[in-house]
């Protein structure tokens, strides 16, 4: 006869988890689903094991494990879905496996390892409340976390669950800032809709949330909050952005929050979310983007450092947040403003095709983007950054010898001195503007000291504008200050890695190296700027030089070539009359390279 299997009783914490819409994954793709649905398991399987949790009853997609006291459950639910999410970042919409996760304090049945009673029904219950990638606690649950951990807590109000006599309080518990929380219908917590949602500003504009504090630890609330303020900062310098100023982001710490709410309540497009976790020295922080009014996420990009420098860290991921965000509003905006019928534009919106017909880079999109820069100035003659944006195209167009003949060239120089000194005039606070008129008037005037000056009061506007420390380095090259150009070209990179006119910046650098007499590096960074645009007129130029004063000159040829096929006008004395460099030792030394290479007077 058997022995019969002895019964436990005992108080728990009850951690119930179950995958949202499993049977409709596992129709679509069984085996990436089973394979996805392991490594998920052992993201969890793990975490319960570091929180002191038991795994007790397993059934396909579906976890049941205990735990001594209702923090360690909690805690390690509300770090579960995090670590979950992240994971799921690296699959396709379709293929996210998301868990539901309930968690309940009881009396349970503990038979062979395995958990009885209503306790456990409870919890399942419980789980079948909370949100595709959320977390919902019993009233019970929460009487006993809610002093301990800085999470939030929506009150979800009493709950008649199946199989369960008497209704049950339940709350969805998230991470500080984090959005996503969901209301059941008819909860008293629902935040009331009787306010009319503010009217969108005529520019991009952006609510940055404060990071939600995945470490469990308050002592790096001080961390999290001061590298939102920092990213709000930065962001406020951009005068092209509406930022939310602060006090108004901070009113949703500790709240669990609507995104599309928040767009609403703040007046704003777009809003950044993130969150901080620290573990073992090291911090890993998340960020992204979400269009507020669709919910679509724009961006999303995670940060992994050490602690051993927390704010030197904090600089980082800023700067990093920033060179990533601001060029992905403006795609945004670009995208938004070409979908936009032509009898409504406004003078932003033609500076915003303007920027997009720039972006494309061909002839023939220059002279769009020119169009739409005057046409955006036609309609507000004080707008200054199309006046910058204008100067721009017209040294994109002595680059590249886009001019029909000599009298054309002329005729430009003087216009783009005109838009240029009215950037000036009219963007004293307009870092974008101020830039480029500065770059202008040192490329096409030699006003070096006064270029400087300009570009210095830009970075001062806005010290995180990529395009400015770009200009910053042209200019210094101009003026002879190679070594200091190669760092300010760096920052640029550093501040927009994915910048889609990283060949204009690669190419500057070869250019230094050039005129520093260090061909290898000259070369190879020339060959970055041609890999990825094989047209770059500087990076040809820079690789006709170099090869002809190393006396390759079968490759300095080619690469000319290349210049006078695309540039009918390239020749000598048009060398002569765009060089801007202020160094007569440069300006011989470029005349003597092209010379060598056979280049026509």
């Amino acid at each position: 006869m058997a022995k019969p299997i002895d019964t436990e009783r005992r108080l728990v914490a009850i951690f119930s988890a179950d995958v949202a819409g499993y049977s409709r994954l596992m129709g679509a793709d069984e085996v990436n689903t089973l394979r996805d649905l392991t490594e998920r398991r052992r993201i969890l399987d793990g975490l319960i094991a570091s929180h002191r949790g038991r795994i007790a009853n397993t059934a396909g997609d579906s976890v049941l494990a205990e735990f001594g006291s209702a923090v360690d459950a909690v805690q390690c639910a509300v770090e579960a879905q995090a670590a979950l999410t992240e994971a799921n970042s690296e699959l396709s919409p379709d293929r996210q496996i998301n868990f539901r996760i309930g968690v309940h304090v009881g009396d349970v049945m503990i038979r062979g390892g395995d958990l009885f009673g209503d306790a456990v029904n409870i919890a399942a219950r419980l789980q079948t409340l909370a949100s595709e990638g959320g977390t919902c606690i019993s009233g019970v649950a929460h009487d006993q976390v809610r002093k301990i951990l800085p999470f939030a807590f929506a009150d979800l109000g009493a709950q008649q669950v199946k199989n369960i006599e008497e209704p049950v309080r339940a709350f969805a518990v998230t991470a500080k800032g984090t959005a996503g929380a969901v209301y059941p219908p008819g909860s008293s917590s629902a935040p009331l809709d009787n306010h009319k949602p503010l009217q969108l500003p005529d520019k991009p504009s952006i609510a940055v949330l404060p990071f939600q504090n995945m470490s469990g630890d308050p002592e790096q609330e001080y961390f999290a909050d001061g590298m939102v303020e920092d990213i709000i900062t930065a962001l406020s310098r951009f005068k092209s952005l509406f930022v939310i100023a602060r006090n108004s982001s901070f009113t949703y710490k500790g709240k669990a929050v609507d995104i599309k709410r928040v767009g609403q309540e703040l007046g704003v497009r777009y809003v950044l979310e993130g969150s901080v976790r620290k573990a073992r020295g090291n911090v890993r922080i998340t960020g992204q983007l979400v269009d507020a009014a669709t919910g679509a996420h724009l961006w999303a990009e995670r940060f992994d450092g050490s602690l051993q420098d927390v704010f030197e860290l904090q600089d980082q991921v800023t700067t990093s947040v920033i060179g990533a965000v601001a060029p992905e509003l403006e795609h945004a905006e670009m995208e938004r403003a070409k979908r936009k019928p032509i009898e409504n534009l406004d003078a932003y919106d033609c500076y915003l095709r303007g920027m997009a017909s720039w972006y494309l880079g061909t002839k023939r999109s220059l002279d769009d983007a020119l169009r739409h820069f005057y046409r955006a100035i036609e309609l507000d003659p004080n707008f200054s950054t199309p006046y910058g944006m204008a100067a721009r195209c017209y040294i994109a167009r002595s680059i590249n010898g886009w001019f029909d003949n000599e009298e054309t060239e002329e005729q430009e120089r003087t216009e783009v001195e005109r838009v240029a000194r009215r950037a000036v005039e009219l963007g004293k606070n307009d870092a974008v503007a101020l830039c480029w008129s500065a770059n202008a008037l040192s490329a096409f005037l030699h006003e070096h000291d006064a270029a400087s000056a300009l570009v210095d009061l830009s970075l001062s506007l806005n010290p995180n504008l990529a395009g400015a420390w770009r200009a910053r380095g042209n200019i210094s090259i101009h003026s002879g200050r190679h070594s200091q150009a190669m760092e300010q070209f760096e920052r640029a990179i550093r501040l927009n890695p994915i910048d889609p006119e990283t060949h204009h910046t690669e190419a500057s650098i070869s250019y230094a190296y050039l005129l520093m007499s260090q061909y290898d590096l000259a070369l190879s960074w020339a060959a970055r700027a041609l890999a990825r645009q094989p047209l770059n007129m500087t990076a040809l130029r820079v690789s006709t030089l170099t090869n002809a004063h190393l006396g390759q000159m079968n490759d300095a040829r080619k690469f000319l070539q290349l210049i006078t096929d695309n540039d009918p006008t390239f020749c000598m004395s048009a060398v002569k009359r765009r060089m801007p460099f202020s160094r007569p030792e440069d300006v011989s030394f470029i005349i003597e390279g092209f010379r060598k290479a056979g280049l026509r007077e």
